[in-house]
């Protein structure tokens, strides 16, 4: 047995290193070819084959090279990704802000799918559905007890094919069938409006590759109704992130040209790379600058950004642009500390490899990796408080996150033992209010006058006095425990 496993094994190592090698020779391209580790290889192609042979029922091969990849990128960062097909295809729809559906933004209410809105121009928008309107059943499967993303999937499809909503109006107190025909659907990551004469919100609740777009046509609409704008809120809040061209974009909106926007650096000479605000660092090839008939003002114009710690990556980026070249006031909660930028390289037609190449800088060159954006000033969600905010999961909290690169500081288990404490005290309080009915317990809607940290941040804007956090501290980087 050990014979045949010497040979077998180097069989499988000879195929491996002449796949790897491929790989390899494409990375000198780039001046980083390493020695392969035979040994470690010899391992992994004998504990292939040990399961190969010896497992107690027979495994795909394929499956098991799929899993070993996997989890050889799995144990890098928490965001660097191996994409089989499935996951591939549903990462790019994420990005492109495309998908083939009914065209609604959803969410889940006593075990029901809620329509929060219907996507202007989509498919449910032309049926007549209506934010609130319940989702009962999807053709002839019952929505209760179903997990959301089992709902999105029933309803996504291929195009022009037909889906059966039954919907629930609780306003008319009647249920009612609708059958709607998939199609492409274009998902609006930009809302925004003029909150009062003379000041506007703008939000941007991810960075997708229509989003500068429809960024400066929310804004020529803005300045259509309101040309004489005292001040602008830009709301980050909750925005995960996207892709790094359109975060510049949004920067250089507001910026002098030319001034750097955010750097970044790594291993591959192109990751050592500054991006400022003009159009070579954000403009699509061939296109022409998509900022280009943006008014003027919007360079001047008072401006306040918002953020919590839902605000990663990509609008991290935005908010310290901003803030390092002192064109706008941060308001609101220190940021989720995502500093770091990741790479997607195909492997073939269907699947790919999401990789973690560089962490990125802000202007002044702070690196935000597991730390964030600290406000300039501290918000809290409620007047009362953000009595949540210690159970949300930031960069630092996650197994195997990089540190900043620039000196961290060792984790201070007192302060652990009170963050826990902390954590312990928000459960309770979440389980109490859970049991309260959703009237009492609904957040109000962003955007809205009763949205506080945007009241706060007008009031900012115009200079009137600001409700600050009595609680809020800075969060420093901790020592990194893999």
């Amino acid at each position: 047995m050990g014979q045949k496993l010497r040979i077998a094994g180097w069989i499988s190592v000879g195929l491996m290193t002449g796949a790897l090698t491929t790989v390899s020779l494409q990375t000198m391209a780039r001046g980083s070819l390493a020695p392969m580790p035979l040994e470690e290889l010899q391992q992994l192609a004998a504990v292939f084959d040990i399961i190969k042979t010896d497992y107690v029922e027979p495994v795909d091969e394929k499956k098991l090279i799929t899993d070993a990849i996997s989890g050889m990128v799995a144990g890098l960062d928490p965001h660097s990704q191996y994409f089989d097909k499935k996951s591939f295809k549903e990462f790019r729809e994420g990005t492109s802000g495309q998908f083939v559906g009914v065209g609604i933004e959803i969410t889940q209410e006593d075990g029901l799918i809620k329509i929060v809105s219907p996507i202007e121009g989509s498919p449910a928008y032309r049926a007549g559905l209506k934010t609130n309107d319940l989702i009962t059943k999807i053709d002839d499967t019952a929505v209760k007890g179903l997990a959301l993303n089992d709902a999105v999937k029933r309803m996504r499809g291929e195009p022009n094919t037909k889906v059966v909503l039954t919907i629930f109006r609780k306003d008319e107190n009647r249920s009612f069938p609708v059958t709607i025909t998939r199609e492409e659907i274009h998902t609006q990551s930009v809302r925004g409006k003029v909150v009062e004469p003379g000041y506007a919100w703008i939000r941007v609740s991810q960075f997708q590759e229509r989003t500068v777009d429809d960024f400066v046509r929310k804004l020529q609409d803005i300045y259509k109704q309101e040309p004489k704008l005292k001040g602008l809120v830009l709301d980050l809040r909750n925005d995960p992130g996207g892709l790094l061209d359109a975060a510049v974009a949004v920067s250089s909106t507001f910026l002098p040209e030319n001034v750097t926007v955010v750097s970044t650096n790594g291993q591959l000479a192109e990751s050592k790379f500054v991006f400022k605000a003009a159009p070579e660092f954000y403009q699509r090839r061939g296109g022409a600058d998509p900022l280009r008939n943006l008014p003027v003002a919007l360079k001047a114009v008072p401006l306040v950004v918002l953020v919590n710690e839902g605000s990663a990556s990509a609008s991290e980026i935005v908010a310290g642009a901003l803030q390092d070249n002192k064109r706008a006031t941060i308001l609101g909660s220190q940021t989720f500390g995502k500093g770091s930028v990741q790479t997607v390289r195909p492997l073939g037609p269907d699947t790919g490899l999401k990789l973690t190449t560089a962490r990125y800088y802000t202007p002044s060159g702070r690196s935000i990796q597991a730390k964030g954006i600290v406000p300039d000033v501290l918000v809290d969600e409620t007047e009362t408080g953000s009595p949540y905010a210690v159970l949300r999961m930031r960069e630092a909290d996650l197994e195997k996150h990089l540190n900043s690169g620039q000196g961290n500081e060792k984790a201070d288990p007192e302060k652990e033992k009170a963050l826990e404490a902390a954590r312990e005290e928000a459960r309770k309080h979440l389980e109490e209010e859970a049991l309260k009915p959703l009237s009492e317990r609904k957040p109000p809607e962003l955007g809205s006058d009763k949205d506080f940290p945007l009241v706060q941040a007008l009031n900012q804007l115009k200079g009137l006095p600001v409700l600050i956090s009595k609680t809020q501290i800075e969060r420093k980087e901790e020592k990194t425990t893999n």
